[in-house]
């Protein structure tokens, strides 16, 4: 329940900033670019308001399934080998995600939520962490509580994690990676990079979080070989600072003023008669 864990940050600093700086996507892209103070307030403050919405989900969601589902089954889904564990709980993780991220770009009011990590407009290993605790604690949820529901062992629970990190983090990094046919069946820069662009054509596409072959299973795959996005961000109004992107979808959902229209007076019966045309001859 750290809420700061400066030993992994400085460790993914190490690792990716040189990285980027040797294979870029974007080679003229600078290192402090746009909105990276902002993306840094949330690898500090977003941390622990997560954790505290994903442990009471998640403390919920094992009460109900201990109920709902037999020990026996739960038993064995824990006893096989580690590796294998692992391997399953990426699948169903990854399905969960996949389906959770889908509704976050069909629902209106999931979107706002969602489109303040959409707003970023130049990714990179730190604009990974541009995310909504709403959208992180909701997709992270769809992802372990069907996991944690089915028996898994703390050893693949944790090996996920570790994984699901690093991946998420290459995902957004600015790092050209070459993965040749599997770039079907795994997700990749070139594969997120394509989610985020703001192009018509790769709009709802891609995704996945960690295996693309979900992608093409249900025809949200889009990848142009030899092209790279040029054009980041969404449409939306997104606010640039962390507290304004923290209520922006809360404001959105306020009611908007309907206009008064400001009706003409009824003018009284003297005045029609004083108005009116006379005619031929009338006195006045």
């Amino acid at each position: 329940m750290d809420l700061f864990d400066w030993k992994a940050f400085l460790l993914l600093l190490i690792i990716f900033v040189p990285l980027e700086r040797l294979l870029p996507m974007h080679p003229g892209q600078e290192l402090f670019r746009r909105g990276w103070l902002n993306d840094l307030i949330y690898v500090i403050v977003n941390g622990w308001l997560i954790k505290l919405g994903l442990i009471t989900l998640l403390v919920i969601s094992i009460l109900v399934s201990r109920a709902i589902l037999p020990q026996s089954w739960r038993d064995a889904v824990g006893a096989q080998p580690y590796w294998l564990q692992t391997l399953e709980v990426l699948v169903i993780a990854d399905v969960g995600f996949y389906l959770v991220h889908r509704l976050f770009h069909a629902v209106p009011w999931l979107w706002q939520f969602h489109a303040v990590h959409h707003s970023i407009e130049e990714l990179d290993w730190l604009a990974a962490h541009r995310v909504h605790p709403i959208d992180q604690i909701l997709t992270k949820s769809a992802s372990l509580i069907p996991c944690l529901a089915l028996g898994y062992s703390e050893v693949a629970l944790a090996a996920f994690a570790v994984i699901y990190h690093w991946h998420s983090i290459l995902l957004h990094a600015n790092v050209r990676m070459n993965l040749g046919p599997l770039r079907w069946l795994i997700a990749s820069p070139e594969f997120h990079h394509w989610h985020h662009s703001d192009h018509r054509e790769a709009y709802d596409k891609n995704f996945a979080g960690q295996f693309a072959f979900l992608d093409v299973m249900f025809g949200t795959a889009h990848m142009t070989r030899g092209q790279e996005p040029t054009k980041y961000g969404c449409s939306d109004p997104v606010p640039r600072t962390y507290w304004q992107q923290l209520l922006y979808p809360f404001r959105q959902w306020r009611p908007k003023k309907v206009p008064t229209i400001a009706l003409p007076a009824v003018p009284d019966a003297a005045s029609v008669e004083a108005t009116s045309p006379r005619a031929p001859g009338q006195a006045a």
